[in-house]
């Protein structure tokens, strides 16, 4: 074979390592760590470069991912590396379509699309770093200048490290009901709801989503509700009704628990509080029985962060099976899929909501994404994790102003890992580094 077929081949065969290396400051480490004991279900990556210094900080990408953090870590470090070390920091899309292309290739949608989603986070902020902009310029922002926000009544344990005791397993959906006390808005939401619908104006919030049919489930399963069962979950809603009327925007989060006889049951009984949406109330098995619910529940429906590719986005979009399309951007791919995913939803007119009960940089990256693509509606919050669990890993403080988060100027994301927790004798801490090939 000649010289110039070889380089045909090579450039008909798409990117290759020779690419990734020509151009642009390197990889030079990739370093994890699992913060089990703030939340031991987080995998917090930073991705080293050798581009020097920008404002006096290194240039160093954070990313992130959530659920079966050893597993994630272990494709970035056993396997990405392999692509990225060495390779150019700014080569976003190039990277993102390899390791894509070739984890699918073996079926590759679990701990290998986390890892990238958090690759893809931390690229996206080392890009912002060096053009000393904020990611949501470079994504052709801004289309608003803050981003609407509502608060999941989740609790400081939910996703984090119990203070008085071990940590409960990362089991999906089931998050810790909570206790009295500050910040317990799961406990509160199904005990003293006026109240706490009350504070969360106070605090700036329009609108709140509850988890109230879950004890139900936990207790006897999701087949079918009894009439009790029915109007003890639905009763927060109308305490909420009761206490501030239209003040405060509801909805209900279901975590995919329920068959049809009782999610039926669940959207009958919900229609009287004029929810902005009831999310994964079914399971997400099959499109074509969500597409019938959402047409019987007369109330608009959203789904859902379970969904991982954008192949699942297209089909529940085509069978018109949802009102609001919610994605999680480190778990389908980062900033570039998450982007493209809710781009897709706008020509179908389908609002995207921005998930995030995980960790601060799946909420930095969805604000990004929110100011750059003007079909996200809200980004998720748990105000509990802005006040607790969030400042113990990042640098940058989030807050909520009139049911919305302003812009950051801030190059990159938006905020730091707080870097003494990258030590090496923490439990879960690893580092891969690149080591030139000598010739």
């Amino acid at each position: 074979m000649n010289a110039s077929s070889e380089d045909f081949l090579k450039r008909a065969s798409g990117p290759t390592q020779e690419h990734a290396y020509a151009r642009g400051p390197r990889i030079t480490a990739i370093e994890t760590l699992i913060p089990s004991d703030v939340m031991p279900g987080l995998l917090c990556l930073r991705i080293h470069t050798d581009a020097g210094t920008v404002d006096g900080e290194p240039v160093i990408g954070h990313g992130e991912t959530y659920y079966i953090p050893e597993a994630a870590a272990a494709v970035l470090h056993d396997w990405m590396a392999q692509r990225l070390l060495g390779a150019d920091a700014m080569a976003v899309e190039s990277h993102w379509r390899f390791l894509y292309q070739r984890m699918t290739a073996f079926g590759g949608v679990g701990a290998e699309l986390r890892a990238l989603s958090a690759v893809d986070v931390a690229l996206w902020d080392i890009r912002g770093q060096l053009c000393s902009q904020p990611v949501w310029r470079l994504l052709g922002g801004p289309v608003r200048d803050s981003v609407p926000v509502y608060n999941s009544c989740g609790g400081p344990a939910y996703g984090g490290s119990r203070s008085d005791g071990p940590s409960l397993p990362g089991w999906p959906g089931h998050g810790d009901a909570g206790r009295p006390g500050p910040l317990e808005d799961n406990w509160a939401s199904q005990h003293t709801p006026g109240d706490l619908a009350e504070e969360l104006l106070q605090a700036g919030y329009t609108a709140m989503k509850l988890w109230s049919f879950d004890a139900v489930y936990r207790e006897s399963g999701g087949l079918r509700l009894s009439p009790a069962d029915i109007e003890r979950s639905v009763t927060p809603f109308r305490a909420i009704r009761e206490r501030v009327g239209d003040r405060m925007d509801v909805m209900l989060d279901g975590h995919g628990f329920f068959a049809w006889p009782a999610a039926m049951d669940i959207a009958r009984a919900m229609r009287e509080f004029r929810p902005l949406w009831l999310e994964d109330v079914l399971r997400l098995d099959n499109v074509d029985t969500l597409a019938e619910f959402r047409r019987a529940a007369d109330v608009p429906v959203a789904v859902s962060e379970m969904l991982v590719t954008r192949e699942q986005y297209r089909h529940v979009l085509d069978r018109h099976a949802a009102d609001y399309v919610m994605i999680d951007p480190t778990w389908v791919g980062g900033i570039s899929e998450t982007r493209r995913i809710a781009e897709l939803a706008q020509t179908y007119n389908i609002p995207s909501l921005m998930h995030d009960c995980t960790g601060p940089f799946t909420l930095l990256a969805g604000l990004s994404i929110a100011a750059a693509v003007s079909g996200v509606t809200y980004q998720e919050t748990v105000r509990a994790h802005l006040a607790t669990l969030y400042p113990q890993l990042i640098d940058g403080t989030i807050s909520v102003n009139d049911g919305a988060i302003p812009l950051s100027d801030r190059p990159g994301l938006g905020a730091r890992w707080h870097p003494e927790l990258f030590r090496d004798d923490k439990v879960g801490y690893r580092i891969t580094r690149f080591e030139p090939t000598k010739s």
